[in-house]
C-alpha cells in the first residue's frame, strides 16, 4: 500500500473509532434502515435485498436491483476509454448493474464519475476511498443508490471530453468539487456513507432534482456541508423533496446541515453534535419538517440557534413553512419557527415516521462506512 493511501486508510479509522464503538449493536435500534438488513450474517449473498429497505421520498430507488453483478477489479479511471473492471466503466453502463468491489482500494478520478441510471455503488465488504480527485456526479440519471463509500478531499478540475455511456463521449464543463452532487436526478438514494473535506459541498441536490433520500451518512471537517436547490432564481426546484434521516452531522462542520430552497424538506431523527455557524438554513421560501432530531448547540453564545434565514427580511421569512416538532435541544439550542404551519404544505413535506429524539444517539450510532465481512455482521 502507498504511503498515500495508509494515511487515508488511518485518518478514516481515527475519524470513525470513537462512533463506531457506540454501534456494537447493528439491528434493533429502531432505524428501520438498518433494521431491515443487518440482522442478517448473510448480507453477502443477499445484497440487493438493501433495495428493498428505502426510506423516505427516496425509498422506490432501485438502483441495480433487477441487474447483474458488476465487480470492480481495478482502482485505475480513464474518463473517455474507462477499462472492463474499473468503477467508471461499470457505472456508465445502459443496463440495471449491482457494482461491488473486490477488495479495498482508493480510487482517485481524473473527470466526475457520471453515474448512469439503475445503478447501485455498494462499499460493503470492502474498504473503498473515493478521494484526491473529482467525485461522483448525478445529472439528469433515475433510480440510483450509493452505499457504504467513504468520499473525501474531493477536487476541482477544469472542462474535458467524458464519457457518460458505452456509446458517447461529450464534452463536460469544470466539476464543482463537491462529494456528491445529484442534478436533475430523481429516486436517489444516498446511505452509509463518510464525506468530509470537499472543495465545495459534501452533498448537494440541485436543478429540478426530486425524490431523494439522504440517510445514515457521517459528515464530517466540512463547511459548507450540503445545498438543496439551485440558486433562488431558479424556481424549478419547487418540486424538490428531499429527506434527511438519521444522518450524524459530527466534529468540523460550519452549516448548511441542509441549506434549502423553494422545495419540501423532510429532516428527521438526525445526530447534530456539532456546527460553528447554524445547522439548518434556507432562502426563497422552503418548507421544512425538522422532526425528532437531536442538536447539541456549540458552547459559543452566539451560535446557540439552530436556524438561519438567508437573503430575506423578517417580514418575509416570518412567511416560510419551518416547523419543529419533537426535537430535543441539547446545551442552549433553539429553533424558529415560521409560517402559518398549512397542514397541506407540511404533508408535502413529510415522508415517514418519526422516532423519538431520545433513540437518536443509538439509531445513528452506525452512521456511515460500517465493516462488513463475510458471514458476519455489518458493524
Amino acid at each position: 500500500m502507498k504511503d498515500t493511501e495508509r494515511s487515508i486508510f488511518l485518518h478514516c479509522r481515527s475519524i470513525n473509532g470513537s462512533r463506531r464503538n457506540l454501534g456494537y449493536l447493528s439491528c434493533g435500534t429502531g432505524n428501520p434502515v438498518d433494521d431491515c438488513w443487518r440482522c442478517d450474517p448473510n448480507w453477502e449473498s443477499n445484497r440487493q435485498h438493501l433495495a428493498d429497505c428505502g426510506i423516505g421520498f427516496g425509498k422506490h430507488a432501485t438502483g441495480g436491483k433487477d441487474g447483474k453483478i458488476y465487480v470492480v477489479t481495478d482502482p485505475g479511471d480513464h474518463p473517455v476509454k474507462p477499462k472492463p473492471g474499473t468503477l467508471r466503466y461499470g457505472a456508465i453502463q445502459e443496463e440495471p448493474l449491482w457494482i461491488i468491489f473486490k477488495y479495498d482500494m482508493v480510487i482517485k478520478l481524473h473527470m466526475d464519475l457520471l453515474v448512469n441510471s439503475y445503478k447501485t455503488i455498494d462499499g460493503r465488504g470492502a474498504t473503498v476511498h473515493i478521494a484526491g480527485g473529482p467525485c461522483i456526479r448525478v445529472h439528469k440519471k433515475t433510480n440510483i443508490i450509493i452505499h457504504g463509500i467513504h468520499i473525501h478531499d474531493c477536487k476541482r478540475v477544469g472542462s474535458g471530453y467524458l464519457r457518460d455511456s458505452p456509446n458517447h463521449v461529450g464534452w463536460s464543463a469544470r466539476s464543482d468539487g463537491d462529494g456528491i452532487t445529484i442534478s436533475g436526478g430523481s429516486h436517489v438514494w444516498v446511505d452509509h456513507c463518510s464525506l468530509s473535506n470537499c472543495f465545495d459541498g459534501l452533498v448537494d441536490v440541485v436543478h429540478a432534482s426530486t425524490a431523494i433520500t439522504i440517510s445514515n451518512n457521517y459528515m464530517t471537517h466540512h463547511n459548507k456541508v450540503m445545498l438543496l436547490g439551485h440558486s433562488d432564481s431558479f424556481k424549478d426546484d419547487k418540486k424538490m423533496q428531499v429527506t434527511i434521516a438519521f444522518n450524524h452531522f459530527g466534529e468540523g462542520l460550519g452549516g448548511r446541515m441542509p441549506r434549502c430552497r423553494f422545495g419540501y424538506f423532510h429532516v428527521v431523527n438526525n445526530d447534530y453534535t456539532q456546527w460553528q455557524h447554524y445547522a439548518i438554513g434556507g432562502s426563497s421560501s422552503p418548507t421544512i419538517y425538522s422532526q425528532g432530531n437531536r442538536f447539541i448547540a456549540p458552547d459559543d453564545e452566539e451560535h446557540k440557534e439552530v436556524t438561519k434565514h438567508f437573503k430575506s427580511s423578517e417580514k418575509e421569512w416570518r412567511e416560510w413553512n419551518w416547523r419543529s416538532e419533537g426535537d430535543l435541544m441539547l446545551n442552549g439550542a433553539f429553533f424558529t419557527p415560521s409560517g402559518a404551519g398549512a397542514s397541506a404544505r407540511y404533508d408535502r413535506a413529510s415522508s415517514m415516521a418519526a422516532r423519538p429524539p431520545m433513540l437518536v444517539a443509538s439509531m445513528t450510532a452506525g452512521a456511515g462506512v460500517l465493516r462488513c465481512r463475510k458471514g458476519n455482521l455489518c458493524r
